[in-house]
């Protein structure tokens, strides 16, 4: 059979099916004027997807007979980001499981002046370094801090910390944690103290501008004191974790740390005998890409102190963080 030729008053948006030979409706757009077409280019070539939507709206409002064929280059500018997005997340995930131990780092190294009022009142050094590696489901982050003072020739503090601590997520907000910490504070009245812990923790909040998780598990404590005793206790460990994105460039930080012992046994959660806590807050304004200023106050309290020592130890830090 000759294909049909259609009536020259059939519209254009007809057309013969070649295989079926029948007629089927196709959409019909008017044809977008040349320096309203440019702009929408334009705007599609940049990727930018707020400012697509922005030009196509208004090219909407000044060429309303053209909506339907802005309609669809919007539609299909979508579909195609969406493509895209979802290949780079593949690509990502991909190369994130077959990343190597030392590769996906990213960390965070500071230095500055530090005030502290306690059990010494001096000025000096302190310097800090935090590393993490995040994977599918894996979590690793490792934090070491030393804060070293000298007056008149006389060291008045010398404290350290190293702590290693992985994290499993269960779902979206649920994650296991496990923690492995040293300490060295002689003017605390211990030359090591080790902590271990383990347990679950939770994404309270987890957006932009707000981060906040809390977690709790058993922990096991061995302390060597500086008058030569020893000591080891099991006790129970809560954290807090909170980060405030209060502007583009400003932060501030919240971290608690509680550990309450109790001789050797688990009833310690109901009746301790000595209990500590680190309290860290902070503010950090973003210089740039990489630096950013940081100011800090800690407190650190000790419910049964070494024998000449108060309970209580303030540190405020002014220091110079670098990103990498």
């Amino acid at each position: 059979m000759d294909h049909m030729t259609p009536p020259p008053f059939l519209p254009s948006t007809f057309r013969i099916g070649a295989a079926a030979g029948i007629l089927l409706a196709t959409p019909a757009f008017a044809e977008l004027p040349a320096p309203v077409k440019a702009m929408v280019d334009s705007a599609v070539e940049t990727g930018d997807t707020q400012k697509v939507e922005t030009v196509i709206e208004i090219a909407k409002k000044t060429n309303p007979d053209q909506v339907a064929e802005l309609d669809a280059i919007l539609s299909d500018f979508r579909a195609e980001r969406a493509r895209l997005a979802n290949e780079e997340a593949r690509k990502k995930e991909e190369q994130i499981r077959h990343a190597g131990v030392f590769e996906r780092w990213s960390g965070r190294g500071q230095v500055g002046a530090s005030l502290s009022s306690g059990n010494s009142d001096n000025a000096g050094v302190s310097v800090a370094l935090s590393l993490e590696r995040t994977g599918i489901d894996w979590q690793h982050r490792l934090r070491m801090t030393a804060d070293y003072q000298r007056s008149n020739g006389v060291t008045s503090t010398e404290k350290y910390l190293a702590a290693y601590e992985p994290r499993y997520q269960i779902n979206r907000r649920l994650f296991t944690y496990a923690l492995a910490q040293y300490e060295r504070d002689k003017f605390q009245g211990f030359s090591s103290r080790y902590s271990v812990s383990g347990g679950l923790g939770y994404k309270v909040l987890d957006n932009k501008a707000l981060q906040m998780s809390v977690q709790v598990g058993p922990s096991w404590r061995h302390v060597d004191f500086t008058d030569g005793t020893q000591g080891s206790s099991l006790g129970v460990l809560a954290g807090l974790d909170f980060d405030w994105q209060l502007a583009k460039n400003l932060k501030f930080t919240q971290n608690a740390n509680l550990v309450a012992d109790g001789g050797t046994s688990a009833s310690v959660i109901i009746d301790s005998n000595s209990t500590t806590m680190a309290l860290t807050s902070g503010l950090e304004a973003k210089i740039s890409d990489h630096f950013t200023t940081r100011f800090s106050y800690t407190i650190d309290y000790n419910s049964n102190p070494a024998e000449g020592a108060v309970s209580t130890d303030t540190l405020t830090r002014i220091t110079l963080v670098y990103g990498f």
